[in-house]
């Protein structure tokens, strides 16, 4: 995926795009991914970043008569330098909390802060593991002390569209399984992880990343 400077994110290479839904607990809690409508497969597509496209999820060429300012304003460390690391007895929680795209995964059983400090109990632990692991802009990494390494989720390469009824937006773009994301402006190359969420509303702060600020304007797919 390359950023087209002020412009559309430029897929190639024949990525399933399909959306996601945040299917919510029966006390309204962030429980579990359901997806949706699967576009039908391309070879290369452009996904508006502007947030005005009238061809959602597709670039129209809006961004241009809007005059959408697209500067990459956030952090180019790795992920590692951004976190913060809480310690349990068990598992470890790494935490970006600038990469957090208000998807709540993390909030459900006591939240996952809490849940790390008590990983040594089993059914805390697998809570915690799936919790952090649905979390989808990655902001939230669960790691297993004894090996050392941390517990990702298996994800096909693809990108979700999120959808949040409980908010009654539209989320961020989901990059999943490890996309690599360049920018058109220098070819800067972002560190490739698997799970990323990139804005799709325009209004973030921390382009080109969801900083849940969809949620706060309500933003809308349609």
């Amino acid at each position: 995926m390359v950023i087209a400077e002020d412009g559309p994110y430029i897929v190639t290479g024949d990525v399933p795009l399909a959306k996601q839904i945040i299917g919510a607990d029966a006390e309204g809690g962030s429980e579990e991914w359901i997806e949706g409508e699967k576009f039908p497969a391309r070879e290369s597509y452009s996904l508006c970043r502007c947030g005005h496209s009238r061809m959602k999820p597709f670039c129209d060429g809006s961004h241009a008569t809007k005059h959408f300012d697209g500067q990459e304003t956030a952090s180019r460390e790795p992920y590692a330098a951004q976190a913060k690391t809480i310690d349990g007895p068990a598992m470890q929680l790494t935490d970006a909390e600038t990469l957090c795209a208000f998807a709540r995964f993390c909030d459900p059983n006591g939240q996952v802060w809490g849940q790390v400090v008590q990983s040594d109990d089993p059914q805390i632990r697998e809570n915690f593991i799936r919790q952090t692991g649905n979390c989808p802009a990655g902001r939230l990494v669960a790691w297993d002390k004894k090996t050392g390494k941390a517990v990702e989720p298996e994800l096909p390469v693809s990108i979700g569209l999120i959808e949040d009824p409980r908010e009654q937006c539209s989320g961020p773009i989901w990059l999943r399984g490890g996309i690599p994301v360049i920018s058109g402006a220098d070819g800067f190359t972002y560190e490739v992880r698997n799970r990323m969420t990139l804005c799709r509303c325009g209004a973030s702060k921390n382009k080109p990343f969801c900083d849940g600020t969809h949620v706060a304007i309500k933003f809308r797919d349609e």
